[in-house]
């Protein structure tokens, strides 16, 4: 992460150089936004809204939980080789500028967060967010949705029925396990030279602020 936001800040210190004649105003908004960039991190929060085939599995934790005719429709949905599933995962961002140890209380404005979904290592759809998320410098976390549509069949179709509605209520049943997913993700901010990409991907996990 180190090495690629070092590639960012010099990719940005380059543009400063030319926009040098323009002053010292410029250069200051640089030097913030360099902070900013440094110090933005995500991580996984929750995934909710979870419908498989359609159905609700919030309140099931295993298949013997699921009503009869819930399961007969995801057998027949099995069956037929499609198991469209819809969920929103719930990014967190963290922008800890937040005006203390001498640092300006600054905030970040997430323009695109593209990224890839995977499902136990395995890489699935891409999305990205709908609208920009301005995240602002108070130390605590802002949730960033990303709304999702995969066929889990598609991508894990060699599973048998249970074990495929089991993976389904660990994505978004009662007992749903954030472990289970990432997010290869690639951030655009806005900065005061305009949209920044950052200059890698990132991985987004759950627990823990990266």
């Amino acid at each position: 992460m180190k090495r690629r936001l070092g590639s960012l800040a010099v990719s940005l210190l380059v543009v400063a150089a030319a926009l040098a004649p323009a002053g010292c105003a410029t250069l200051d908004q640089l030097a913030s936004t360099l902070v900013n960039l440094k110090r933005l991190q995500f991580r996984i929060g929750q995934v909710t809204g979870f419908r498989l085939a359609g159905i609700d599995l919030g309140r099931a934790s295993s298949l013997s939980q699921l009503t009869a005719y819930d399961a007969l429709s995801l057998a027949g949905a099995y069956a037929s080789r499609r198991l469209p599933a819809e969920l929103v995962v719930e990014v967190e961002a963290l922008n800890p500028n937040d005006g203390t140890a001498g640092a300006p209380r600054t905030t970040s404005t997430l323009t695109s967060l593209e990224c890839r979904l995977l499902v136990d290592g395995r890489p699935t759809v891409t999305g990205n967010i709908d609208q920009p998320f301005e995240i602002p410098g108070t130390g605590q976390a802002a949730v960033v949705p990303i709304r999702l549509s995969l066929d889990l069949y598609e991508f894990f179709g060699e599973k048998r029925y249970a074990d495929l509605v089991d993976l389904a209520l660990a994505l978004g049943g009662a007992r749903r396990d954030t472990s289970r997913i990432s997010l290869d993700a690639l951030p655009t901010v806005t900065t005061p030279l305009g949209n920044i990409t950052y200059p890698g991907r990132i991985t987004i996990v759950g627990g823990q602020f990266r």
